[in-house]
């Protein structure tokens, strides 16, 4: 008996064993992969909250509504249940209707409580930092077990999805500090931001801010600062000093760049092509679907799947192997 043959054909198998089960693994990790990124995405995506009748309001209050100076608020104003406005001239309402303790400014306060709520009651969110100051923040829910501040610049990237929503949880107070902002980039827009606050929101001197701002008690814009958006106090009063305040629009679709026009080469002499043999196809493993947003390209999906397959293919033509191996 040949023992030093039988000795390499064992090791030999042991070999093919080994790579096996290597790229069998190598397969089963590609798998994993592409279901926590389905599960991720799902997890991340969330739908807007509904205003509802509070919709068309750019300043709501449940007591007063105060102001000084030249402010600019386009959309409707009311209040409710409490019925003074003070300020207006000199502030100026445009594009919009004043409601005071009337059955409009009834509907968009209980609107108001009902889209508080469900903001409050978003899941899953992070904890984030009580400063957002100078971070850079995907869609989601953010919450902070106390209050939010904001120092200096935060920006919000809708990774080129207009429909992408950002909400953020205060559990007491909002303050901004002077001239801070809020960035909206990557087709984030001020209609799908919003700032759910537990006690009172102050935006500070200078500050450009974007999003609805839905707190319980009361609001105060102070100097200055403007809001695409929303400022809706449900049980206090809101107060305006010099401001302009905007109800954004909502596009659903981004606008598709124009092409940049390119010069017409140069005509070159065409080489003699050469035959080119036809590659032979392979045939496509069909994903299931499972309900959720697996990425953001179709085309990395599809290199996941081929490559998971490949690897398959190559664990199963091994395995073969090494039976064939056992047997002789």
């Amino acid at each position: 008996m040949d023992i030093s043959g039988a000795a390499r054909s064992t090791a030999r198998v042991g070999r093919l064993s080994r790579g096996a089960v290597i790229v069998l693994g190598c397969a089963a990790a590609l798998g994993l992969v592409l279901l926590s990124g389905a599960t991720v995405s799902a997890a991340s995506a969330q739908p807007t909250v509904n205003l509802g009748n509070a919709t068309p309001f750019a300043v709501l209050a449940g007591t007063t509504v105060t102001n000084t100076g030249a402010s600019v608020v386009s959309g409707d104003l009311g209040v409710d249940p409490g019925s003074a406005v003070t300020g207006f001239p000199p502030g100026q309402l445009v594009n919009g209707t004043q409601q005071t303790a009337d059955s409009v400014a009834l509907s968009a306060q209980s609107a108001l409580t009902t889209a508080y709520l469900d903001a409050a009651g978003r899941t899953p969110f992070t904890v984030v930092s009580a400063d957002l100051g100078g971070q850079t923040l995907d869609p989601g829910v953010y919450k902070d077990t106390s209050g939010l501040a904001l120092t200096g610049t935060l920006t919000l990237d809708a990774q080129n999805n207009p429909n992408a929503v950002f909400i953020f949880q205060a559990t007491s107070t909002l303050i901004t500090a002077s001239n801070s902002t809020v960035i909206l980039t990557g087709g984030a827009q001020a209609c799908n931001v919003f700032w759910q606050v537990g006690s009172s929101a102050t935006l500070g001197t200078g500050t450009s801010f974007a999003g609805n701002v839905l707190a319980l008690t009361a609001i105060s814009v102070e100097t200055g600062a403007s809001v695409r958006g929303r400022v809706l106090a449900q049980n206090g009063g809101v107060s305006l000093d010099d401001n302009s305040i905007t109800v954004p629009t909502c596009n659903t679709t981004l606008a598709t760049p124009t092409p940049t026009p390119t010069a017409t080469p140069t005509a070159t002499a065409t080489p003699t092509a050469t035959a080119t043999p036809t590659a032979t196809p392979t045939p496509s493993v069909p994903v299931p679907n499972t309900g959720a947003d697996i990425g953001n390209s179709s085309g990395g999906l599809a290199l996941v799947v081929g490559l998971a397959a490949v690897l398959a293919g190559l664990g199963l033509a091994l395995t073969r192997r090494i039976r064939l191996r056992t047997r002789s």
